[in-house]
């Protein structure tokens, strides 16, 4: 089972072909478009078959009533296929709005050979859009049965779940001073030595998350009241309710479990 993204599809290709229609934020996967006048977009090869992104107009539901969030598509799928319909729905929403140039309003167009939107006239050239965010797992002590791990709750988050400091970097910010930056802001904690664990895609709505580890160096916790809820110090043994497997944060959290 593999996913191969490509901007265009392989020129000896002649295999089968699926169709991630995306109704608003939703996606349905069907071995045909619905429409063959929808706009498409190449995805890549799923599995041997070659995908792609159609647009599906607002006012219109192929899927009569079956096309899934991406969140609840991660539980009936294979993560390779999570990825590839996360990157379908980032690239039909930058299609949607990038129609026109950001410098000089002409309508754009695609531009052949590249995933980029064209302006014909002033030929300014739009990439797809992609955030990136820091996400950080702090820790406290020496490593063993007795080392804390820090964990925060959002104030917008409508569970009781606890999950590691994140935030997005900001221009001319390294990604190591941008987890220096946003544990302080968050929770007034001195860090040190982050560290690179591993990124993920993260489709909600275009945001690239990088993993981190830092450890604790020196502060009190206090909570910025606009960003976090509570936030605390948790050994192994006393863990809350932490995210579930779909997110990185939750990676970084059994990696720390099995040190």
């Amino acid at each position: 089972m593999s996913f191969r993204p490509l901007n265009v599809p392989p020129p000896d290709y002649s295999g089968d072909h699926r169709y991630v229609h995306v109704i608003g934020a939703t996606v349905f996967i069907d071995d045909r478009p619905a429409e063959i006048d929808w706009t498409t977009h190449f995805i890549g090869i799923v599995d041997g078959h070659a995908w792609w992104a159609v647009d599906v107009p607002g006012d219109t539901d192929p899927s009569y009533g079956a096309a899934l969030d991406l969140r609840a598509f991660y539980g009936r799928a294979p993560e390779h296929q999570w990825l590839a319909a996360g990157r379908a729905v980032q690239i039909v929403e930058w299609a949607r709005t990038h129609r026109f140039c950001g410098r000089c309003g002409e309508q754009t167009e695609l531009s052949e050979g590249e995933r980029a939107m064209k302006c014909p006239r002033c030929s300014l050239l739009l990439f797809p859009r992609l955030s990136p965010a820091m996400i950080t797992l702090v820790t406290r002590g020496e490593a063993g049965p007795d080392q804390e791990a820090l964990l925060a709750r959002g104030v917008q988050w409508q569970v009781p779940m606890y999950s590691c400091l994140a935030g997005f970097v900001e221009p001319g910010e390294s990604l190591e001073d941008a987890v220096i930056r946003e544990v302080h802001e968050e929770v007034g904690l001195v860090v040190t030595q982050p560290r690179y664990f591993g990124s993920q895609p993260w489709p909600f709505p275009n945001s690239l998350m990088l993993g981190f580890r830092a450890d604790y160096e020196s502060g009190e916790i206090v909570c910025d009241p606009a960003e976090i809820a509570d936030a605390g110090w948790y050994r192994r043994h006393e863990l809350p309710m932490i995210p579930p497997g779909i997110s990185i944060a939750r990676k970084l959290i059994d990696h720390w479990l099995e040190d």
